[in-house]
């Protein structure tokens, strides 16, 4: 089976383009939408192909190929919610490479001071020696928000790893992300969407290390001493727990849950050669339900959506070649014809970026011009945001 395979924030003034950020109130005419402008629309993207799931609640949700990164069918692609736990493939993508499985470290109590009250946890214990392997078995199949917060300290402390997770969403265009802890708990303003969470995953899983953690079923982890506890899997399609019968192919990738974000979850499978990506945010049933509708998806994706016309794309990095969304629209990149959602926490969205300008002269020479322009833009602009609930949820699984 093949593998499956920043944007700056500030204004660049080049030669022949330039792009500048404007605020989530800017008109739909002069966004440029990660991934196509049909990712953009509300409702439901697909065509070619019928025969979707008929009872899909979930507030936003996205199948894709994982080799070719084509968006098969979507729903509010690009909304901006809570993301969960699922905001741990972001974590590995950005921290996993950095330290080699078999190192050792010894917990401390400061690595676990600062977990937020009710966080799912593995069971990580100060003054314990742990490996990185296992720290990352804690990670992805536990879910456990001690075992992140220890890697973040090994890799410099927890503000310096938002920081770089926050600059990896941006290098992977994930441009609706806004990160705020490393672990997904609930806090005001940390967001992400169906798309940019696919993005993580697909990304991810060009990494044997993040495909062998996040479809590792069970794991012997420290106790102390020579003692050791078995942990299991929280991905219900992986393991089959809770009703659930395990799904044929599945590969992974990250299941989450919060009280605010209710139940997340991430799946690839394969079969017959092809890998397709899931995501699910927010159903409105029961915690059985963001697997019930991911493995609708899949089925979906490997029957009848197999003559499904691609209705968007997963770019690539920046890093990577991928074309950056203050480069001119090109088929994976175009133009917007309907506003994208706001941002819960009332903060611009930072993938609305304007095209340039028709060169570089006008631009330079234009200046006062456009700011008044960009005024004039916000003050007709007519942008709902989503709105925000407290902080504080709790990490059940």
């Amino acid at each position: 089976m093949r593998e499956c395979s920043r944007i700056s924030r500030r204004a660049v003034l080049g030669l022949t383009a330039a792009a500048l950020p404007l605020s989530a109130a800017a008109p739909a005419s002069a966004a440029t939408v990660i991934g196509g402008e049909r990712l953009a629309r509300t409702g439901v993207q697909v065509r070619g192909a019928g025969g979707l799931p008929g009872k899909l609640t979930a507030r936003s949700w996205l199948v894709a190929d994982c080799e070719s990164g084509e968006v098969l069918a979507s729903f509010n692609a690009h909304r901006r919610l809570a993301p969960a736990s699922t905001l741990k493939m972001l974590f590995a993508d950005t921290v996993l490479k950095k330290f080699e499985r078999t190192e050792r470290y010894k917990v401390t109590d400061a690595d676990l001071a600062d977990i937020p009250a009710g966080s799912s946890l593995v069971g990580i214990k100060p003054g314990l020696t742990y490996t990185v392997e296992q720290l990352w078995q804690g990670v992805f199949l536990r879910s456990g928000n001690d075992a992140v917060h220890v890697l973040a300290h090994m890799n410099g402390g927890v503000a310096g790893t938002v920081a770089e997770m926050q600059a990896k969403a941006e290098d992977l265009q994930a441009l609706d992300t806004h990160v705020v802890s490393p672990d997904g708990f609930d806090h005001r303003g940390q967001l992400s969407s169906a798309y940019d969470l696919t993005l993580f995953a697909r990304h991810g899983l060009k990494d044997a290390d993040f495909r062998g953690y996040c479809g590792t079923r069970t794991a012997d982890f420290p106790a102390g001493g020579k003692k050791t506890f078995q942990i299991q899997n929280t991905d219900r399609l992986l393991t089959g727990a809770w009703g659930l019968g395990t799904y044929e192919g599945l590969i992974g990738v990250k299941n989450g849950y919060t009280s605010h974000a209710g139940n997340t979850f991430t799946g690839a499978a394969t079969r017959g050669g092809r890998t397709l990506l899931v995501t699910v945010m927010h159903p409105v049933e029961g915690s059985n339900a963001v697997y019930e509708q991911t493995a609708a998806l899949l089925d979906w994706g490997f029957g009848r959506g197999r003559s499904a016309q691609a209705v968007g794309t997963l770019v690539e990095p920046v890093s990577e070649g991928g074309a950056g969304a203050s480069q001119a629209p090109t088929r994976k990149t175009a133009r917007a014809a309907a506003g994208a959602p706001g941002s819960a926490s009332g903060h611009p969205t930072t993938w609305r970026l304007a095209e340039g300008a028709a060169g570089t002269a006008a631009l330079l020479g234009a200046g006062a011009w456009a700011l008044r322009r960009r005024i004039s833009r916000t003050k007709t602009a007519d942008v709902r945001p989503e709105p925000e609930s407290e902080p504080g949820g709790r990490h059940r699984r």
